[in-house]
Formats: C-alpha cells, sequence, structure tokens
C-alpha cells in the first residue's frame, strides 16, 4: 500500500492552533498554559514532534506556548520596539540603513513565537500585497544607494512559488541590487517546504541569494531540517542563523556551544545572537545583557571564533546594530 505524502501547505495547515491540542498532544495537563492568547498559537506538527512529551519545560515548547506572563505591562516593553513603522518609507518598505532595505512580504508565520518582536505588528496595513508591490519594486528601482533587500515578514518563503518567482524577476532587472537576503524559520520548523522548485527559484538568477534562518536550541534541528539546508547550500546559496537569547531556553554557555556546533555541522554558520526586543508581552523571555555577557566570554573559551556570533541588540532610531560582543 502506498503512503500519500502530505505537501509542506496542507502540513501547515494541520498543525497545532490551541494551547489545549499542543498540550494533549504532548501528555500535559491543558491548564499548563492557563491563557486565551490574543496572539494566536501557530505550531507545525513537525517542530512539535521534536518535543520531550510530558516536559512542560521543554525549551521548544516554551518558545511557542501561551502563559500568563504574557499579560503583564512591563514599563520599557512597546508596541513597536525597533521603531519599524517610523522607519517605513513606502508600504510595507522599511529603509533604516543606508544601502539596505526591508520588505514586509506577508503578515504570516509557520510557527508563531511567543517573544516576537512584530508580534504586535499591525500587518494587515502595511505588508506588500500584489497591488502594492509595484510601488515598492519602483522605490529600490529609483534609489541607487539600495544595493540589498532583505526579504522578512512574517515569513516570506510561505509566499507561494509563482510570487517568489515573479518577485526575483523584477529585482533581477536593477542593476544596483547586489544580492537578496531572505530572514525565515522555514526550514527550521517546516522544512518541507523546501522544495526543488523553490530552489530553483532562489538561485535562477543573478543576485547574490543569503537565506539568514533562525534557530534557537539544538533540539530544533533533526534530519529533515538538515535535508532542506543541504538543498539550499547546493545551490551555492550562503546559510547564516540568527538567535534570540531566551531566558530559560538557550540561556546557558553548554546550550549556546551546542547550538553553534550542530548548526555548523549541517552547513550553517551562526551569526548574530540577539538580545530579546521588548516587545509587550514578552519580558518574561528577557536575559540581562550583563549576563548575556558573561555568557560570550564563556563560549569564546570554548568555540572557534567562526562559530562564535555575534551579540547584538537592535535600537529603534539607530543606522545598524549595536554590537555588545
Amino acid at each position: 500500500m502506498s503512503i500519500k505524502i502530505k505537501s509542506w501547505q496542507q502540513e501547515l495547515t494541520e498543525g497545532f492552533n490551541t494551547p489545549r491540542d499542543l498540550c494533549h498532544f504532548l501528555d500535559l495537563p491543558p491548564d499548563v498554559s492557563q491563557l486565551s492568547p490574543t496572539f494566536p498559537v501557530r505550531v507545525p506538527y513537525e517542530f512539535a514532534a521534536r518535543m520531550e512529551k510530558g516536559n512542560p519545560n521543554d525549551p521548544l515548547l516554551k518558545q511557542v506556548l501561551p502563559t500568563i506572563d504574557e499579560t503583564y505591562d512591563i514599563l520599557g516593553f512597546k508596541q513597536d520596539p525597533v521603531g519599524d513603522m517610523a522607519a517605513m518609507t513606502e508600504t510595507g518598505v522599511i529603509h533604516k540603513y543606508q544601502n539596505r532595505v526591508l520588505f514586509i512580504m506577508t503578515g504570516s508565520c509557520a510557527i508563531n513565537c511567543r517573544y516576537c518582536f512584530r508580534r504586535n505588528f499591525a500587518y494587515a496595513d502595511v505588508h506588500l500585497s500584489t497591488q502594492k508591490i509595484t510601488r515598492a519594486i519602483e522605490y529600490v528601482a529609483n534609489n541607487k544607494t539600495i544595493s540589498e533587500v532583505i526579504l522578512s515578514g512574517g515569513d516570506p518563503l510561505l509566499l507561494n512559488d509563482q510570487k517568489l518567482t515573479a518577485l526575483f524577476q523584477q529585482f533581477d532587472k536593477i542593476n544596483h541590487i547586489k544580492r537578496i537576503r531572505i530572514h525565515t524559520r522555514i526550514p527550521i520548523v517546516l522544512p518541507s517546504r523546501i522544495t526543488e522548485n523553490l530552489c530553483h527559484i532562489l538561485s535562477d538568477n543573478n543576485k547574490q541569494v543569503v537565506v539568514v534562518v533562525h534557530s534557537n536550541h539544538q533540539n530544533e534541528l533533526n534530519g529533515k531540517v538538515k535535508r532542506a539546508c543541504t538543498q539550499i547550500k547546493d545551490q551555492q546559496i550562503t546559510l547564516l542563523n540568527q538567535s534570540v537569547l531566551l531566558n530559560g531556553i538557550n540561556d546557558t554557555s553548554e546550550q549556546l556551544v551546542a547550538l553553534s556546533e550542530k548548526l555548523f555541522t549541517i552547513g550553517i554558520i551562526p551569526y548574530y545572537l540577539h538580545l530579546l526586543d521588548r516587545a509587550r508581552g514578552t519580558a518574561h523571555f528577557e536575559v540581562k545583557q550583563s549576563e548575556a555577557i558573561q555568557l560570550m566570554d564563556q563560549i569564546k573559551q570554548t568555540l572557534p571564533g567562526y562559530l562564535v556570533p555575534k551579540l547584538v541588540r537592535e535600537q529603534a532610531g539607530a543606522t545598524s546594530k549595536i554590537i555588545i560582543a
């Protein structure tokens, strides 16, 4: 009897959308969450299957399960902690840095991370719909200082192949664009999306393509993730990783060392370790900067320099990431 392989779209649809269903799958009591969240729950089955059943402190679970801590209004935690709205020059176009521009391609993600700095973002008003993409492309074409376009969201790899093809074809016509950078969690949380056709779309142009994935813990990286990343690397595409330093999830030197080592085994270079962007509802994830610096000192004693990510934070209005260590 043949086994029907699900498409990535089916996997996305069949994921977990309530704390109760996720807890039931993990053999946890439903009151572990104790919250009906305003920021929706979204977890692909493939990601949930990597969690340890019966463990409410699983580091992958803690990234996606809403808790009562999200409801506390903490001083200094804002709706737009990195100043995205102030830097928007066109609908869906964020131009913070001189030679780089960021496109908000969609408000959807394959997974909703509870620490997300855009969890309160007004995506319905600003993401680049089909009608608005023309003006965004014109903005880039008319500004010859822009050498790199960054696709963000939400997750840009949730766009269908047709839309991505059209977008890359438009970028191909703009001579002063040297690189297209894609910020995505998809290869980590929904590796089935990395298809042969998608890899062809990413590589079939004359621009250098960089894919920045987002993994916070070594337990996120399994064989399926490795295969997806190998498919991308086989197209001569650079793979980098950025993590967020998260309380109770990856805030020990042992966990950070293990993550860097495992990333490198599947061809990903550790790039950034971010201090938490202080979005409202995320204060319980924060690790103090002084503690983060101590962690960096510890991992430098263990890892070779090329496996040590830069510790950074983003500051609203700054012209670049602020490098801490």
